[in-house]
C-alpha cells in the first residue's frame, strides 16, 4: 500500500505560549476539538490519548516534546481490517504578533484521503475544520458557530 502524507498551514494572531497550551492542554481542546480532550503527561515517550467522553478515539506515543516549537505524536488509525499508528506533527514558527502552525499528518493511506468535500471524513477535511476552529478560538475566544 502507497503511503501519503497530508500537510495543513494556518496563520494565527497569538503567541507561541497560547498557542502550544491550546494544543496541549485538555480545557482548551474540549473547546475546539468538538468536546475531545487530549490527555498526557508530554514526556518523549509517555502515552496520549484524545478522548470523547469516556470513550478513547485515538492513542498514541509522545516522539518529540520542544515547547513553543515542536510537537510529534504517533496517532491511531482505526480500520475495518486493523488499528495502525501513524505521526502527527504541530511546528509553531513565531512572526512578530503570528505565529504558523503547520500541521502534518504522515504514514496515511491513500484511502484516508476523502474526496468528498462536504463531509467532516477523512484527515483532509478533519483537520482544517479543528485547526480553523482553534485559530478562531485563540482569535476571537469563540469557536466557528458552523461546527
Amino acid at each position: 500500500m502507497n503511503k501519503t502524507s497530508f500537510v495543513y498551514t494556518t496563520y494565527i494572531a497569538t503567541t507561541p505560549e497560547k498557542l502550544w497550551a491550546a494544543l496541549t492542554t485538555s480545557e482548551f481542546t474540549k473547546q475546539y476539538f468538538f468536546g475531545r480532550e487530549i490527555v498526557s503527561d508530554w514526556q518523549v515517550g509517555s502515552s496520549f490519548k484524545l478522548m470523547n467522553k469516556d470513550k478513547v478515539e485515538h492513542y498514541g506515543e509522545v516522539l518529540v516534546y520542544e515547547p513553543y516549537r515542536l510537537l510529534t505524536i504517533t496517532w491511531s488509525v482505526k480500520d475495518v481490517e486493523v488499528e495502525r499508528m501513524s505521526t502527527v506533527t504541530y511546528e509553531l514558527t513565531p512572526m512578530d504578533a503570528t505565529v504558523k502552525l503547520s500541521l502534518r499528518h504522515e504514514e496515511l493511506l491513500e484511502k484516508d484521503i476523502r474526496k468528498d468535500e462536504g463531509k467532516i471524513e477523512g484527515f483532509n477535511n478533519g483537520w482544517p475544520v479543528i485547526l480553523s476552529n482553534l485559530k478562531s478560538l485563540l482569535e476571537t475566544g469563540k469557536t466557528l458557530a458552523a461546527f
